[in-house]
């Protein structure tokens, strides 16, 4: 179930000319918008994307084509950026995973539950086959008047090789899933055809449900022995993935998935199975989406990101879930698709493929190694030991990590009742596995981005994360954990940390500064001066001091900076002409400190000024800061 929030991307008209929209969803429901923000549909009567009305009121509201096409420009008065009611995107969604669940066992599964919830034991409904020798069903088709150069050997060679390179592709699919399951799990692909289906492609874009069965229908009439697909002999065939040529079409049947086909073969029942595009040519050829759709089918593995517009209890809001953090997230379009981002160590334990738990609840130092796939450093609730945990992993920028946006250590906290839907952070709604964003700016939360540079633990001598840092260190339902890391080590091959309490909760630090520096208008970054402190533990109380000589105090603008870069505004032009800025302030709420309380004490503490004005100049004389810390 692969996602797209806000890509550009080029969809293909029956009339061969192509459109450039900006797609947003998923298989299960997805909206299209040109590049200037008018909502389209596909017009299967005009042959082409048409700009889209609403009709309908309230929660049920649905789009409708204008008959427009979208190079002739929208229609006049049309707003920009429709939206179908939240009732009836709901519905579509629902309708969609109801015909995943077996009907035997939908009266026990809440259709909620069926979206990133992970029903059975934090995975989706269904059988696993995640260890041993698996054999998938590969299936290759084309179309009448669509080409490509791609081979069968071309896509026998991205799945299976074990010395994969090409086209920049980090290994090949089956050493993907060997090397994240420290060997458990031997998964290769017999790849057939391909064969001719009846349709023009876009046929298959735009009416569900007919690719899969011709496909299946056509290996089978070729003469596959669909039994060389079952290694657990249950009579079901283990994997089939319908690869299709041309490039990925976001569109219906050709929109990349993980679904169900149940139809019986010669005493064969096929079940799970996986849609994707080889590509025009072998240049296309990426590993990504087929490891990510193949995460669903073998594993069982919950999408770790948040379908947003499928409004889901109250909630219709876009987070970004885990992000390039899992390739369950937003990490199998790293590298373009090539260097997926590693399974994270939560969805690898759930599947048994971590054969070592190292409890970091006893205060000690820890090393976590990067690409130790099978070892799984845990924190765990003490009443709820296999519920809700917290999972330390080292993500370093190398390897299948080399893409990442930031590098260092990385903690999650997890809970199998939760769900990647849900980014409020609450007792009753929280993500399913939630990275801890070491700046504690929970853009991942907001859907601010994908990961940035600030969401990993870098070198830190003092506390790192605790109970009153930014983030805490609490259980979802607000409670202390207990947990503590400190002396965290730079990126690399090896990390080093510690848990367990650090330092005495109410130490004193204090530093102060008189540069008498010139405040100097003409300088686009102003004056920053820096005090150094030297603490373990995390800022509990902050009181800060400034004694700055200006004629025009509505010219400054003050900026206090924590040595992880987080930031709060002291003083933002306001004062007019009023002669001097003497602040003394600290961090009882309400207060302008409160941003930096819970961040670590150690390091550079900067001092930011900036003077809009040309006419004049000032001095920074002096400045003071005092710290209470916390452990």
């Amino acid at each position: 179930m692969s996602a797209i929030f806000g890509e550009n991307l080029t969809f293909t008209q029956e009339d061969g000319g192509d459109v450039e929209l900006v797609a947003f969803g998923d298989d299960k429901y997805a909206r299209y918008e040109t590049m200037d923000g008018y909502t389209v549909v596909y017009d299967t009567q005009q042959g082409g994307y048409c700009y889209a009305e609403q009709y309908g009121s309230g929660t049920g509201r649905r789009f409708s084509s204008t008959g427009v096409r979208v190079p002739e420009g929208p229609p006049e008065n049309l707003p920009r950026h429709l939206r179908e009611g939240q009732e009836f995107r709901r519905n579509q969604v629902m309708d969609r995973f109801a015909t995943m669940i077996p009907p035997d066992e939908r009266a026990a599964i809440r259709p909620d539950a069926m979206l990133t919830f992970g029903p059975n034991q934090g995975l989706l409904p269904g059988d696993r086959v995640s260890e041993g020798d698996v054999r998938g069903l590969t299936i290759l088709v084309t179309f009448p008047g669509t080409n490509t150069t791609v081979t069968r050997e071309d896509v026998d060679d991205m799945l299976n090789s074990p010395n994969f390179s090409g086209n920049g592709n980090r290994c090949s699919v089956k050493e993907f899933f060997r090397t994240m399951s420290t060997d458990r799990l031997r998964f290769t692909n017999t790849v057939v055809g391909p064969f001719r289906m009846s349709r023009p492609r876009l046929a298959y874009a735009n009416v569900e449900g007919l690719l899969v069965p011709e496909a299946i229908q056509a290996a089978f009439d070729a003469g596959v022995d669909f039994s060389r697909f079952d290694s657990q002999g249950r009579g079901i065939v283990d994997s089939v993935c319908i690869m299709y040529a041309g490039r990925t079409e976001y569109k219906g049947d050709l929109w990349p998935h993980n679904w169900v086909h149940r139809q019986a073969y010669d005493g064969m029942r096929t079940e799970l199975y996986t849609v994707t595009s080889m590509g025009r040519a072998p240049d296309d050829l990426s590993i990504g989406t087929y490891c990510h759709e193949s995460g669903h089918l073998l594993c069982r593995w919950p999408d770790l990101y948040d379908y947003g517009t499928a409004e889901r209890e109250g909630d219709d809001f876009t987070s970004a879930g885990m992000g390039t953090y899992c390739v369950m997230g937003a990490g199998n379009h790293l590298g373009d698709g090539r260097t997926p981002s590693p399974v994270c160590v939560y969805l690898r334990r759930l599947v048994g493929w971590c054969g070592q738990d190292v409890d970091i609840a006893r205060a000690d130092n820890y090393v976590a190694k990067h690409g130790d796939y099978d070892t799984a450093l845990i924190y765990q609730h003490p009443q709820r030991a296999d519920t809700e945990y917290f999972l330390v992993e080292n993500r370093s920028r190398d390897d299948f990590d080399v893409n990442l946006t930031a590098s260092g250590l990385a903690v999650y906290h997890c809970d199998i009742d939760g769900s990647n839907e849900f980014q409020q952070g609450t007792s009753a709604h929280h993500y399913q596995c939630a990275l801890m964003q070491a700046d504690g700016h929970l853009d991942l939360e907001t859907n601010a981005n994908q990961g940035d540079g600030g969401d990993l633990y870098g070198p830190t001598e003092g506390t790192a994360l605790s109970h009153s840092s930014r983030p805490a260190s609490l259980w979802w339902d607000g409670s202390e954990s207990g947990l503590t890391i400190s002396q965290v080590s730079g990126p690399g091959a090896v990390i080093t940390f510690r848990t367990g309490t650090q330092g005495v909760a109410g130490i004193s630090v204090a530093g102060k500064s008189s540069p008498a520096a010139v405040i100097s208008a003409e300088s686009a970054g102003g004056l920053t001066d820096a005090i150094t402190l030297q603490g373990l533990g995390t800022v509990r109380e902050l009181e800060v001091s400034i004694d700055i000589a200006h004629p025009r105090i509505g010219d400054l603008r003050v900026v206090l900076l924590s040595p992880t870069g987080r930031r709060a505004v002291l003083h933002n032009r306001t004062g007019g002409s009023t002669n001097d800025l003497r602040l003394s302030l600290d961090s009882r709420p309400p207060s302008l400190l409160a941003p930096l309380v819970g961040e670590g004490v150690t390091g550079e503490w900067k001092l930011r000024i900036t003077d809009a004005a040309e006419s004049s100049t000032g001095k920074l004389l002096h400045w003071e800061l005092h710290v209470r810390t916390a452990t």
